[in-house]
C-alpha cells in the first residue's frame, strides 16, 4: 500500500529486471520513499524512444533480491513508465529514474539510448527524471558511486523544479570515489561511431546482417559531457526534449520552401 506521506519513485532500465544497477539504484533510494521498479523482461539496449503499439503488454510480478516486488513486462523501457505511472503506482508519480546502466550515454547516445529514452518518456509526462550510466563497457562494474550519486540528485529532484520538458542525462566513471575529481554540469557533446555492416549467408544461402561499430569517435571539448567523462568526472547534462534546429530556421525561410504552388512546374 502507497505510504502517502512519502514521495513515489518509479525506476527502470533497459538492461532488464535482473540487471544488478537496477537493484542498486532501488536500495540507494529505498530511504528517499517508496520505490517502485518496473522494467524490461530482458536487455532492451539501443532500443530508443520506442513504444509497443503492434501487440498486448504484459507484467509480470517478479521477487528481487531484497524480497520485495517488482514487476517485468515485455514491453520497451519508455512503455514501462507509461505502466508504471499509470496502472503500477496508483497514484501520483514524483520522480523517475532510469538506471544505473552498464555503458556510456554520451553525446549522440542519446538518440539510440534505451535508458535515457524513459527518462525522456517521463519528462513527456511532466515529471521529474534523470537517467544515470556508469560509462564503462568492463566486466568489472561498481555501482557504489552511482548509486550514491543517484540518491543525493534525486533528493534534489525531490525539493527543486526542473525546467519545463527538461530532463538530466547522468555519467559516472567507473571508478571509486577517490578517483573521481568532482562533478561538472556538462552541455551535450559529439560522440559518433564508424558504423559498419557485415552480411554473411546462412546455411540456406540466404543473406544476412551484423550491424556493428567501431569505438566512439569523441570530440573532447571543453565543457562537454564526453569531455567529463575523459577526464574521469562525473557528468550531468540537462537535456530539453525540444530538438528544434533553431539556429537553422532563418536559413531555411530564404530557401523559398515555403513558396511551394501545388500544380507549379517551376524548377
Amino acid at each position: 500500500m502507497t505510504d502517502r506521506g512519502a514521495p513515489n519513485i518509479l525506476i527502470t532500465n533497459d538492461d532488464g529486471i535482473h540487471a544488478e544497477g537496477l537493484f542498486a539504484l532501488k536500495t540507494a533510494l529505498g530511504a528517499l520513499g517508496t520505490v517502485y521498479v518496473v522494467a524490461p523482461d530482458r536487455p532492451r539496449s539501443a532500443s530508443g524512444h520506442s513504444i509497443t503499439l503492434h501487440k498486448p503488454l504484459r507484467l509480470s510480478r517478479v521477487r528481487l533480491p531484497d524480497g520485495s516486488q517488482g514487476y517485468a513486462t515485455n514491453g520497451t523501457p519508455s512503455d514501462c513508465v507509461s505502466l508504471g505511472v499509470l496502472d503500477v503506482v496508483g497514484g501520483k508519480v514524483d520522480l523517475v529514474v532510469s538506471g544505473i546502466n552498464w555503458g556510456p550515454n554520451l553525446g549522440w547516445d542519446l538518440t539510440y539510448s534505451g535508458t535515457v529514452s524513459a527518462a525522456m518518456e517521463a519528462a513527456i509526462m511532466g515529471i521529474a527524471a534523470f537517467a544515470v550510466s556508469v560509462a564503462s563497457y568492463e566486466e568489472e562494474i561498481s555501482f557504489d558511486y552511482a548509486a550514491g550519486f543517484s540518491a543525493h540528485l534525486a533528493r534534489l529532484l525531490l525539493t527543486h523544479k526542473l525546467a519545463r520538458d527538461t530532463l538530466l542525462n547522468v555519467n559516472v566513471p567507473n571508478l571509486p570515489a577517490d578517483r573521481i575529481p568532482g562533478i561538472e554540469i556538462t552541455r551535450q557533446g559529439r560522440r559518433r561511431y564508424t558504423g559498419k555492416v557485415e552480411k554473411r549467408v546462412d546455411p540456406m544461402g540466404r543473406a544476412y546482417y551484423w550491424l556493428g561499430g567501431d569505438l566512439p569517435l569523441d570530440e573532447l571539448e571543453e565543457g562537454t559531457d564526453v569531455r567529463a567523462i575523459a577526464d574521469n568526472k562525473v557528468s550531468v547534462t540537462p537535456v530539453h526534449l525540444d530538438l528544434t534546429g533553431y539556429a537553422a530556421l532563418d536559413e531555411l525561410r530564404t530557401w523559398g520552401i515555403e513558396e511551394f504552388e501545388p500544380g507549379s512546374r517551376r524548377p
